[in-house]
């Protein structure tokens, strides 16, 4: 039976670095493509990072059953959804996979697929660091929405309080100081789960 490894963290954590370099460096695992109705950022592909759809293709999804979990945050910019939906993508009687989400998404995939089948893999920084690293990445948008951003740097503390994640059996982290480190330790731990089936030895 495969893995489903669920990488989160807060904003500006750095989880989106270590998620292209775990791809590269792992390609045994598949990814798993989420859905959102938010505007694609600068940088960013269709497919890639997320399905970009509006709110009529989710609602769409939804009425046809195959939404596992939806999110919708009220942003500044109004309403943005992030759904994961049961598209055929996921096949764990023969794969294993990587993906990238909130907490509260990988509470719903744990619910869907079972406990056994989600590892968590919580990406943490120090809150001044995590700070500058948004405020960077926002400054190079084309059309920097620095509101949003702090909204979502303060909900965080709440989404991620350590009461919940105990609760959740996120019992684990690994610090994001310095990325080579953090993909080396998320690795190992990648290995040791699948009893060094799924990912080659450097």
């Amino acid at each position: 039976m495969g893995k489903i490894f669920y990488l989160m963290g807060k904003s500006a954590s750095g989880k989106d670095s270590i998620y292209k370099r775990l791809r590269s460096d792992c390609p045994q695992l598949q990814s798993i493509v989420l859905y959102t109705t938010r505007p694609i950022r600068d940088g960013e592909w269709e497919g890639v990072e997320y399905h970009f759809i509006d709110d009529e293709k989710l609602h769409d999804l939804e009425q046809s059953g195959k939404v596992i979990e939806v999110r919708t945050y009220q942003t500044v910019y109004g309403p943005w959804s992030y759904a994961t939906v049961d598209d055929g993508q996921i096949d764990l009687k023969h794969q294993n996979y990587l993906v990238i989400g909130t907490l509260d998404s990988y509470e719903k995939l744990r619910e869907y697929y079972g406990e056994k089948n989600l590892i968590p893999l919580y990406v943490t920084v120090e809150d001044g660091v995590r700070l500058e690293r948004a405020l960077l990445r926002e400054r190079q948008q084309s059309a920097p929405k620095y509101a949003e951003m702090c909204r979502r740097f303060l909900a965080d503390e709440a989404d991620f309080a350590p009461e919940r994640l105990a609760r959740l059996g996120v019992t684990e982290n690994f610090e994001n100081t310095e990325l080579e480190s953090c993909v080396k330790k998320i690795t190992e731990r990648i290995r040791k789960a699948c009893f060094s089936t799924c990912v080659q030895e450097p």
